[in-house]
C-alpha cells in the first residue's frame, strides 16, 4: 500500500516538473514556430506558385525550378548561377579567415599581454555597430581620392571598382566587422583548457607550434565546429556588404544570390515571389547540405 502511495506521489511530482519545463520552453517554441517554422513551411509552398504579392498564389508545380535549372534563355536561370557562384566565392574566401584570424588573436589574448583587455573590447567593438555603420566607414577608408589606404600605398587603386580589389574589399570588411563574436567563443574555450596539458608539454620540451597543434586545436575543437558552422551559414545570407560596398559590380562580379532574390520578390516592376522563393530554398538546401558536409567532417577527424 505504501509503496503505490509513493509511486503516486512520483508520479505526481514528475508530472509537475514535466509541466514546469514546458511552462519555460513555451516562449521560445511560440516565437519558433511563429516567426521560423510557419515563414518557411510558407516561402517552400510559395516556391510552387505564381505570385506577385497582390493577387492570391498560383500554383504552378515545378514550373520555377524547371525555369532556374533547365531553361537556359531564362534570366532568372542566369540569375541563379551568377548569385550562387559569387556567393560560393564569397564563402570560400571569408569563412577561413573569419575563422583563423579570431582564433589565433584569442590565443595571443589568452597569454594575458599588457592591456589585453582593452585590445579585447577593441577587437569585439565592431561587431556592435550595424553593417550600414561599418560600410560607411569602409567607403570612407577605401575611397579612390582621399582613402588613407590609397594614400599611405600612394595608389590610385578603385577598390571597390574592380576586381580582384572589390573581393578583398568584401573580405576585409567583413573580417573587421565579424572577428570579434569567434574570438570570445574561442577565449572561452581556451580558458577551460587545464593548465597542466601544458605544464606537461613543457617537460617534454614541446615548442608552442606543438602545443598549440597538438594541445589547443584538439581541446577546443567542439567550439571550432560550431563556430565553422554558424559562420558559413551567415555567410552564405551575406547581403549588406556587397549591396552597400560594391551594389554587387563590377559587372555583376559580387553580386550574390540573396540580391537577386530581394530584387524578384521586392524590386521595381512586377513582383516574382514565386521564383524569389524557389532561389530561396535552393540556397536553403546549399547551405544545409555545405553544413552537413563540414559537420561530418570534423567529426571524422575527432
Amino acid at each position: 500500500m505504501r509503496t503505490s502511495l509513493t509511486k503516486g506521489k512520483t508520479t505526481k511530482k514528475a508530472r509537475s516538473k514535466e509541466w514546469v519545463a514546458w511552462l519555460f520552453l513555451a516562449p521560445h517554441l511560440l516565437i519558433f514556430i511563429l516567426f521560423f517554422l510557419i515563414p518557411v513551411i510558407f516561402g517552400i509552398y510559395i516556391s510552387f506558385t505564381d505570385w506577385d504579392l497582390f493577387n492570391a498564389p498560383t500554383f504552378v508545380g515545378f514550373e520555377n525550378y524547371k525555369e532556374l535549372f533547365f531553361q537556359s534563355d531564362s534570366t532568372f536561370y542566369t540569375q541563379l548561377r551568377i548569385g550562387l557562384r559569387n556567393t560560393f566565392i564569397f564563402v570560400s574566401l571569408a569563412v577561413p579567415f573569419c575563422i583563423m584570424v579570431p582564433l589565433f588573436l584569442a590565443a595571443a589574448l589568452n597569454k594575458k599581454p599588457v592591456l589585453h583587455k582593452i585590445f579585447q573590447s577593441i577587437f569585439y567593438m565592431p561587431t556592435l555597430f550595424a553593417i550600414s555603420a561599418i560600410v560607411i566607414i569602409w567607403t570612407l577608408i577605401f575611397n579612390v581620392n582621399y582613402g588613407p589606404i590609397n594614400t599611405l600605398l600612394d595608389t590610385t587603386t578603385p577598390w571597390t571598382g574592380t576586381q580582384p580589389y572589390a573581393w578583398i574589399a568584401l573580405i576585409v570588411v567583413t573580417v573587421w566587422w565579424t572577428i570579434g563574436g569567434n574570438m570570445i567563443i574561442y577565449q572561452a574555450a581556451l580558458n577551460g583548457i587545464p593548465k597542466d596539458f601544458y605544464e606537461a608539454a613543457d617537460m617534454d620540451g614541446a615548442s608552442a607550434v606543438q602545443k598549440f597543434f597538438k594541445i589547443t586545436l584538439p581541446s577546443i575543437r567542439g567550439q571550432i565546429l560550431y563556430t565553422v558552422v554558424m559562420t558559413t551559414v551567415a555567410h552564405f545570407n551575406v547581403y549588406g556588404q556587397p549591396l552597400m560596398l560594391t551594389a554587387g559590380g563590377p559587372n555583376d562580379s559580387t553580386r550574390v544570390l540573396l540580391m537577386y532574390i530581394q530584387q524578384n520578390a521586392f524590386g521595381s516592376g512586377q513582383s516574382m515571389a514565386g521564383i524569389a522563393s524557389a532561389m530561396a530554398v535552393i540556397l536553403g538546401i546549399c547551405i544545409m547540405i555545405i553544413s552537413a558536409i563540414q559537420f561530418r567532417f570534423l567529426q571524422v577527424r575527432k
